[in-house]
């Protein structure tokens, strides 16, 4: 048996998918962190487990059971005194509950779980058909429905662009149509430019969990150059929250 050349292994090497989250290619450019505190090195895993426990008790209560309340995003800042969870989502009346109700309950079951001082704030999404992550959550239901991937694909893809995107990119991959072979198909409409760090290109990933396997699903969508937003246009307002455009060298 003969040993593969150095040229031959440096080849196979360049045409390997190099492949990176499109939130963290972005972060500290012109995405902001969704975690936003400092911490002591000692303490600093803690408070992570604890962010990824937030997190996930507020997907499971507000996304996971019926009616969800459509939650996008969850942005967590701490002071000495408070743990201040932002919550970005398209249906505040049903986090906020009847007379804030339910952000009443939500922020006692919060103190529980961390036993600190928490304090909830609702930010609405005013077009949710741009969200990236809302549509990927939308898509993948309706797969564990058993709804058509083509139609529901084509739909979304012009809901998205109606709602003022310039592009968008979904991408399904597992056992589509229940076939015995899982492959990989997507859609892609106006222009997504996913290595330009100027433009504002929101990324969601969702998974479909059907009676023949799972069927993830990735959605992008490009919103327009930094540069072209206006600074009031921005959606997220919270402290130390604003997407920037890149300075010019």
């Amino acid at each position: 048996m003969t040993r593969p050349r150095q040229g031959d292994l440096q080849t196979k090497a360049q045409h390997m998918g190099q492949k990176v989250h499109p939130f963290g290619f972005r972060v500290g450019i012109t995405e902001a962190h969704k975690s936003r505190w400092y911490a002591p090195k000692a303490l600093y895993g803690e408070l992570l487990v604890e962010d990824q426990k937030i997190r996930r008790y507020l997907d499971d209560r507000l996304n996971r059971r019926p009616p969800g309340a459509a939650v996008s995003d969850i942005h967590i800042e701490r002071t000495r005194e408070e743990l201040k969870v932002i919550i970005k989502t398209a249906r505040p009346g049903l986090v906020i509950g009847p007379k804030g109700a339910e952000i009443d309950r939500l922020t006692a079951d919060l103190q529980g779980l961390t036993g600190r001082n928490v304090s909830i704030n609702c930010i609405e999404i005013s077009n949710p058909d741009a969200d990236a992550q809302l549509m990927s959550e939308s898509i993948a239901e309706q797969l564990a429905k058993r709804a058509s991937f083509r139609r529901v694909m084509k739909m979304k893809g012009d809901a998205a662009m109606a709602a003022g995107s310039k592009g968008v990119k979904i991408q399904m991959a597992g056992r589509l149509g229940g076939h015995e072979m899982s492959r990989t198909e997507d859609l892609r409409l106006g222009s997504i430019p996913l290595q330009t760090l100027q433009a504002n290109v929101d990324y969601g990933f969702a998974q479909a969990f059907t009676t023949y396997g799972v069927i993830g699903v990735k959605v992008w969508i490009f919103k327009g150059m930094y540069n072209e937003v206006k600074e009031s246009e921005l959606e997220s307002n919270a402290a130390g929250a604003r997407p920037r455009a890149r300075g010019r060298r």
